[in-house]
């Protein structure tokens, strides 16, 4: 028997975002490996499914994956979310995709939604090459450690961070790469309040504090000379 985990991507807002193969995967499904419980549930009943959850995230990781781990080996189709996205992405998995390669276990990417792309395509700048750098320390000072290093480099700087954390970080740009870098913020992508914020930094800054904007986010730093 061919063993196998699937990682489905599930919608990053809009649940119409969502593609035929994931529902008919994660449908098929004994079980379904999730970040958190209740996102999860919620997530499903869009689509009425319930199947049994295994929650796996960074307080349990290792013990979940093995015990998903033999559950595949018993013969149960297994797939792995994220709480929206695509999963591994700055989400745990990767220890229970590290333990499946080692038994030897197929890994079946279910692509979908992800924050990157839409961030990308709708941002106006020549994405031909860019350089994603993830998500920031929450430390105040190693962020801003970060962001200094980040600063040399003669790229479009893709970053991710948390909802409130949004003015704090582009005060730190605007700090260390200067009032006029051209920026531009992705937010609540696929959403109904989705909206791009292009411009130097200290106009987006301003209009997004005069807002007092908290919500999903890309920040793009176009630092090309």
């Amino acid at each position: 028997m061919n063993h196998k985990l699937y990682l489905v991507s599930t919608p990053i807002g809009n649940p119409e975002d969502i593609t035929l193969r994931a529902l008919k995967v994660l449908r098929e499904s004994d079980i379904i490996v999730c970040e958190e419980l209740k996102p999860a549930r919620r997530l499903l009943s869009n689509y009425e499914i319930q199947k049994e959850l295994i929650p796996l995230n960074e307080h349990n990781e290792k013990e979940s994956a093995k015990e998903v781990l033999k559950l595949i080996k018993e013969g149960k189709k297994v797939s792995l979310i994220s709480d929206g996205g695509t999963p591994l992405f700055s989400d745990p998995g990767h220890y229970l995709v590290s333990l499946c390669i080692q038994n030897n276990i197929d890994i079946v990417p279910v692509v979908g939604a992800n924050s990157l792309i839409p961030a990308l395509i709708g941002s106006g700048l020549d994405i031909e090459k860019y350089y994603y750098y993830g998500w920031l320390s929450p430390n105040k000072e190693n962020r801003r450690k970060e962001l200094n290093q980040l600063k040399n480099l003669n790229q479009l700087i893709l970053i991710l961070d948390t909802p409130y954390r949004l003015i704090k970080l582009l005060t730190d740009v605007e700090m260390i790469f200067g009032k006029s870098v051209k920026v531009v913020v992705a937010y609540k992508l696929t959403m109904e309040e989705e909206k791009y914020y292009r411009g130097e930094i200290s106009s987006v800054l301003s209009e997004i504090k005069k807002n007092a904007l908290k919500g999903e986010f890309v920040l793009l730093i176009d630092n090309r000379k």
